[in-house]
């Protein structure tokens, strides 16, 4: 069995951009037209020209800046609509009139106030009208599917008839179960006589969480086109997010269906869209949200490791993302440790990594996730080896009306000794009983904190600097507690003099 094409119909400059906050103006519509064009998209919807001044524009410049895709402009069944649309149009190597009246009960009823007759006829003289300016006319019927299937099949047969290339079958406010929307188009293939005359065409929306899975049924039983936006944005819940479609054809090869869409471009596409809209992507969005090839579990994490496939049906590459993503937690274990270690240049054997594993576990439990700056630190304390002087236990006590006291614990040369002192503050005070014990005069040259990221639960790096008898030592640590942190590079300091 030969494959067959799914042509992509991407509004995300059209139904994507009516989102709340969204707006995008003519040079950034253009952007992300040449983006989409680069992505491989087949059409474009440019806009709804006769909303606005600045829609129309948009239509006219984004006409001109592209080549490949057909660009399509929206209308009511409105004849002033479909004159505004084809001037907007006029510069466009491949136009489309995208035109189109409600069909279901409700919109009849309630928002046209007419008849399904007149309906059928208003439909069929607006594709009529939209055929004089154009060749290419796709007809949709708004709110499709909440419309009876016969009465449906009746429109449809009918603007067909009058010259529409591209029938659209809405799934407007995201109501259908994918069985039932499979199950119209499949109605539509059935007893619509002259369907092969025109491309049936999905647009669902996502008020039930359900666009893309009703988009899907609605190919596997006949739709060869399918209307859909970066990141899924749209109106409310949103559209069928073109990502999504387009990686389950890619993955599910049984289909036979294929679409032209270069896939490595998907992320960074994705990325533009999100920054040039102020719209940022869930974190868990499926194929480019942040998390999608993020791994935290140790069981996942050391499945991925040792075939990536036991956890991804995806290779991230197939997206624009280099690679998966290892995230060390407290949930992560010894082979995602070793795995990351080993990326930033260190060979640990296992005793060592048994060791820094244990370091990690504490840090990991204090933090929400390690970065490889923590990991360079606890590597480099693991490399460091044992010192003559290890701190074993702080504890300060310090706030408003209270006098900063620190009582230390060190080991030195397998003896235990502790000291208590007060100073300025908690720091001033541990570095005071630090001194007391090791008895060494030293002049304190430099001490330095910095955050390695950002966020109130990230480590804190602390450098410091020295003098004893007119040599220079440096200590070095970091810790989620700024203050053990402070105290861990002195005594790393004072261990050189020892």
């Amino acid at each position: 069995m030969q494959k067959e094409k799914v042509y992509v119909f991407d509004t995300t400059l059209r139904d994507g951009e009516q989102v709340p906050g969204c707006q995008l103006n003519t040079i950034e519509k253009i952007e992300v037209a040449k983006a989409l064009e680069l992505l491989g998209v087949d059409i474009i919807e440019a806009g709804f020209p006769i909303s606005s001044p600045g829609d129309f524009n948009s239509v006219v410049e984004i006409s001109k800046a592209v080549t490949e895709p057909v660009v399509c402009g929206l209308t009511r069944a409105v004849e002033k609509d479909i004159e505004v649309a084809a001037d907007a149009l006029k510069f466009a190597k491949r136009p489309r009139i995208h035109t189109g009246i409600g069909t279901s009960y409700y919109h009849i009823n309630y928002k046209l106030n007419s008849t399904q007759d007149k309906i059928v006829e208003r439909a069929v003289a607006a594709v009529a009208y939209a055929k004089k300016f154009v060749e290419d006319v796709e007809f949709y019927a708004e709110d499709a599917g909440r419309t009876e299937n016969k009465y449906l099949a009746r429109v449809i047969q009918a603007v067909i008839k009058a010259g529409a290339t591209v029938v659209n079958i809405p799934d407007t406010t995201g109501y259908t179960l994918p069985e039932e929307f499979g199950a119209k188009i499949k109605y539509l293939k059935d007893h619509v006589d002259n369907i092969d005359d025109a491309i049936i065409s999905t647009h669902c929306h996502n008020d039930l969480g359900m666009a893309t899975a009703n988009t899907m049924t609605g190919v596997i039983n006949g739709a060869r086109q399918v209307e859909v936006t970066m990141n899924g944005i749209g109106e409310r819940a949103g559209n069928t997010s073109l990502e999504e479609v387009v990686m389950i054809l890619k993955s599910r090869k049984h289909l036979k269906l294929y679409t032209d869409i270069n896939s490595k471009l998907i992320y960074k596409t994705s990325r533009l869209v999100s920054t040039l809209m102020r719209m940022p992507v869930q974190a868990n969005k499926a194929i480019v949200g942040r998390n999608a090839f993020a791994h935290s579990s140790g069981i996942h994490q050391d499945g991925v490791l040792k075939k990536r496939e036991n956890y991804e049906i995806i290779d991230p590459r197939s997206v624009g993302i280099n690679e998966s993503s290892i995230v060390l937690t407290a949930r992560s274990g010894r082979a995602a440790l070793k795995h990351r270690v080993e990326k930033l240049g260190y060979k640990l054997n296992k005793e060592k990594l048994d060791h820094l594993y244990n370091e990690f576990v504490t840090v990991a439990d204090k933090k929400k996730e390690v970065n490889d700056e923590d990991l360079k630190i606890l590597v480099g304390k693991e490399k460091r080896g044992p010192r003559s002087i290890e701190l074993t236990s702080l504890q300060v006590t310090c706030g408003k009306n209270s006098i900063p006291t620190a009582t230390v614990t060190l080991e030195m040369a397998g003896e235990t000794f502790s000291e208590s002192a007060i100073g300025n503050g908690p720091i001033d005070a541990s570095f005071s009983a630090v001194k007391s014990i090791v008895k060494k005069k030293v002049i304190l040259e430099e001490f330095l904190i910095q955050a390695i990221t950002r966020g109130s639960n990230d480590m804190g790096k602390v450098h410091v600097q020295i003098q004893h008898k007119g040599n220079t030592f440096y200590g070095f640590s970091a810790n989620t507690d700024i203050v053990t942190a402070s105290v861990e590079a002195f005594v790393d300091a004072m261990a050189q003099i020892v």
